[in-house]
């Protein structure tokens, strides 16, 4: 079972692609391009999936707080991206997300519920952002928030339910962790 699970990371970083959600080619609008968004490009996965983990690593409260404080951090960054804002760096953010998350899932870090929150709500903001200032023409900022914020939601829980399912398997959560800490230096730097 061991073996699966290293197979399994291995392939999740072999397979990982350079940020690919933010390359403004949206060929429909509203709802279905805010939820296509966050699943259009391995760092929004990588780092929405990561936010799941971290939650069923801390257990707790930290399980439902976690994600929410992502979600609401990440529509307040989209407000600021469909305002026109200026965020110098996101992609930064974005890519430092990744590694931070898969690097405190790797060591198991736990952390106090209130700053594991302040901590994933920092990250949102910036994918908030870049999914604001992708906003295709024509669409309204209201139902293409509304896609995104639902896709990331439904990543977070693929990633609760996993975490949860591998903290029966001892190391796993930490494996996976450092397959997405290794994913994300290659979207950081690819």
């Amino acid at each position: 079972m061991k073996r699966m699970h290293s197979i399994l990371a291995l392939s999740l970083m072999v397979t990982a692609t350079p940020a690919l959600a933010h390359t403004g080619q949206h060929h429909f609008s509203g709802f279905a391009t805010g939820f296509s968004h966050p699943l259009g490009g391995m760092d929004h996965v990588l780092a929405m999936v990561s936010v799941g983990l971290f939650a069923a690593m801390l257990g707790g409260r930290a399980v439902w707080l976690v994600p929410a404080s992502f979600i609401v951090m990440m529509l307040a960054g989209g407000v600021l991206g469909i305002a026109g804002a200026e965020i110098p760096a996101f992609e930064v953010g974005i890519a430092a997300s990744i590694i931070v998350l898969g690097m405190l899932i790797t060591i198991g870090k736990q952390l106090a519920a209130a700053l594991a929150t302040a901590l994933v709500g920092f990250f949102a903001v910036f994918h908030g952002y870049a999914h604001g200032v992708e906003i295709p023409a024509g669409s309204t900022g209201l139902t293409y928030s509304i896609g995104f914020a639902l896709a990331s939601l439904a990543l977070h829980l693929f990633g609760l339910a996993a975490g949860m399912s591998v903290l029966r398997q001892g190391q796993a959560v930490r494996l996976s962790g450092a397959a997405i800490t290794l994913a994300g230096l290659w979207v950081a730097f690819v």
